[in-house]
């Protein structure tokens, strides 16, 4: 079995530096490196629906958007598979059968689940569709038999549970799915980028968020209004740069070439932070540097999106094309699936053979 990744978004909104930091500038470079047999990347708008149901034009909107910014991170529709998740009946169907090989305790206990509530404030009246959408992540992952899942370290809890359930299963009824493995963010500062506020993550619904499709402007006003340390009143005071979200998006973002083009005083990161702890350097000016450093990331991708942008019929193409061809794929699995459950009925010559003799007149 070859080497597959699986990865993907909810389409409520265009994606931000979190989502590119997170997974979707690695999966550019895994997809260009070309060490997987198959790369999977889709857009979760059945997931997105369970707490949008009451909103569905807003998940129907963002479609175009997430490809758009797909298409315009680097994702290759030659080199992976984009698709939509709702075009793969297939998932459902693998999504009902794991659904009975877990405890509702089980998906009560995920860490991810519980914070996700929260957020929603769903605490006194869960949608069922919400509470049971980690089963349905493991149904997406499985029905590809994906081997590596690129994402943040806040999905490792669901990683797990598609691990064990996957497992499960294959004890129950035979060896036919993978259990995935995670591909955690290389930059340890990235696997958790927060808001420009400082809050723990960046959110969409937090509005706190920096779009990869931002133009320079806005940028600028987003990262002028960034997050820093309370206590750095003035210059000269010592700074600090632990919880200082302009610095955690230097350490995520900045490199060595930036400080040579921007601020040549500082040879790399270290030296800034150690002058900026010392006192003596202003947040403004490390404000500027970071305003350089992202709209230097953001100009090619913005560039592209403006391309791709002109012929939107050839995004819904893609798209459709990418989905009939995941469809295949999740056929096949489902296949094995039905197989190794014993309700592939019409299948099954032996079984209607066995049938056929057991009722048979003499």
């Amino acid at each position: 079995m070859g080497k597959i990744i699986l990865t993907g978004d909810r389409p409520t909104g265009k994606l931000h530096l979190g989502h590119y930091v997170g997974s979707l500038r690695r999966r550019v470079q895994l997809q260009n490196e070309g060490d997987y047999d198959r790369m999977f990347v889709f857009m979760a708008d059945v997931q997105a629906l369970t707490d949008n149901a009451d909103n569905p034009e807003k998940i129907r909107q963002n479609i175009v958007e997430v490809a758009l910014d797909y298409l315009s991170a680097g994702l290759d529709p030659e080199k992976c598979t984009l698709y939509i998740q709702s075009c793969i009946p297939e998932l459902a169907e693998l999504t009902t059968y794991l659904m009975n090989i877990v405890s509702v305790s089980r998906v009560q206990r995920n860490p991810t689940v519980k914070t996700e509530i929260k957020m929603r404030n769903f605490e006194t009246n869960i949608p069922l569709g919400f509470f049971c959408y980690p089963v349905s992540q493991a149904a997406d992952i499985a029905a590809f038999k994906a081997t590596t899942v690129p994402a943040g370290e806040d999905q490792e809890p669901m990683i797990e549970l598609t691990r064990e359930l996957v497992g499960r299963f294959n004890q129950m009824y035979a060896p036919v799915l993978v259990e995935p493995t995670i591909m955690l963010p290389e930059n340890a500062t990235a696997r958790r980028l927060p808001g420009t506020d400082g809050k723990e993550k960046m959110s969409k619904s937090l509005g706190n968020c920096i779009y990869l499709s931002d133009d320079a402007d806005t940028v600028w006003t987003k990262v002028k209004g960034m997050y820093t340390d309370p206590t750095h009143l003035n210059v000269s005071d010592p700074g600090h740069v632990e919880g200082n979200a302009v610095f955690t998006y230097l350490d995520a973002f900045s490199t060595d070439q930036d400080f040579a083009d921007f601020w040549p005083e500082f040879a790399n990161l270290d030296e800034l932070k150690a002058a900026y702890t010392a006192g003596g350097i202003g947040d403004m000016k490390c404000k500027k540097l970071l305003n350089s450093v992202i709209n230097r990331m953001l100009d090619p991708i913005r560039a592209r999106r403006h391309e791709y942008e002109q012929d939107i019929p050839e995004i819904f193409n893609i798209l459709k094309k990418g989905s009939d061809a995941a469809r295949e794929t999740a056929a096949q699995t489902m296949d094995d699936v039905r197989r190794a459950m014993r309700i592939d009925y019409f299948d099954d010559a032996a079984l209607i053979q066995e049938q056929a003799a057991k009722y048979k007149k003499d």
